[in-house]
């Protein structure tokens, strides 16, 4: 059966401070391991809302891997898509949370199974009946063998006539913003919907505003999505007939990693099954809020059903 969504990415098990402002350069506990990367939470969201998904990527053959691959079949993501490399030990990514709502990260990628990506990975009759491929900067940005292996599947997609969504996802850890804007480019003019943070979209577009961004993101696609999320401070869509923002969700977190990838399969599914942007973005609203209300970057990531009870109670 072909998959509905296809991306591509960092497979990585995640490694977490338990509590705020403890940083990554001094002694103290972790927890964990979660498996995590932001391709791989979009894609597990997803498949929890029912649709068919699967996650180009690589893991070692070790215990961390055999973890990531059974949370994937656990969750019914295709993994054909996901190379086991002997010799190679799965990626880890560590991290911390400041009080401001921040993070740190260390990431073991590059020499890891996960930072061997390249074109030759994909097998491309898994793009064959796609409806969408959805592209994420931090898979980008892991070294050019990453970032070849993303254009060519987005050769692919245009070629087929396939839609294809970009979250910028940018990680200063891994790539410079004047180095993310060169490389990012070829995808966000082919992007039928980009999914961002605020500043991120400010970042990208070297403007001061989100209104500055947006007009330069929308630019003269008449049918260019630009969806936006900003956790606490709510989400907004625009298009070049208008904008519509709503309010976050008043709710406990417990780890907000994953959330905005979470958002981002809540509104990439709806608008699939030809949902308005208006209603996409409120049921993305309401994924994006629930992940927050479990630890491990994949736990919040509910399915169809507890979503659109959610979105009841709060109607």
């Amino acid at each position: 059966m072909p998959l509905d969504i296809l991306t591509f990415g960092e497979a990585l098990m995640e490694i977490m401070r338990t509590g705020i402002d403890q940083p990554l350069d001094a002694p103290g506990p972790f927890e964990g391991p979660y498996p995590s990367g932001a391709p791989f939470i979009f894609t597990v969201a997803a498949a929890r809302l029912g649709v068919a998904s699967g996650c180009v990527g690589c893991v070692g053959d070790d215990a961390f891997g055999r973890f990531f691959l059974q949370q994937l079949r656990d969750d019914g993501v295709e993994t054909g898509c996901v190379s086991v490399l002997p010799g190679y030990s799965t990626g880890v990514a560590f991290i911390s949370y400041r009080n401001d709502g921040s993070r740190d990260f260390v990431f073991h990628m590059r020499h890891a199974a996960a930072g061997q990506l390249a074109p030759d990975r994909l097998d491309p009759t898994l793009m064959d009946g796609l409806k969408l491929l959805h592209i994420t900067g931090s898979s980008l940005s892991m070294h050019d063998d990453a970032l070849a292996l993303g254009i060519k599947m987005l050769k692919i997609a245009q070629d087929a006539g396939i839609k294809v969504s970009f979250d910028p996802n940018i990680r200063p850890q891994l790539i410079a913003i004047e180095g993310a804007r060169e490389a990012y480019a070829p995808f966000v003019a082919a992007a039928d919907v980009i999914l961002t943070t605020p500043e991120e979209a400010q970042m990208l577009t070297d403007t001061r505003t989100l209104d500055e961004a947006v007009g330069a993101l929308i630019g003269a696609d008449l049918h260019r999505i630009i969806v936006t999320h900003a956790g606490k401070h709510g989400c907004g869509v625009y298009t070049a007939q208008g904008a519509t923002q709503y309010p976050s969700y008043v709710i406990d977190e417990i780890d907000p990693t994953g959330a905005g990838d979470c958002f981002d399969a809540g509104f990439l599914v709806r608008w699939l099954e030809g949902a308005a942007p208006t209603d996409a973005l409120r049921f993305a609203n309401a994924c994006g809020a629930l992940a927050v209300t479990a630890r491990g970057p994949m736990a919040g990531a509910k399915k169809r059903a507890e979503v659109e009870a959610f979105l009841q109670e709060r109607t």
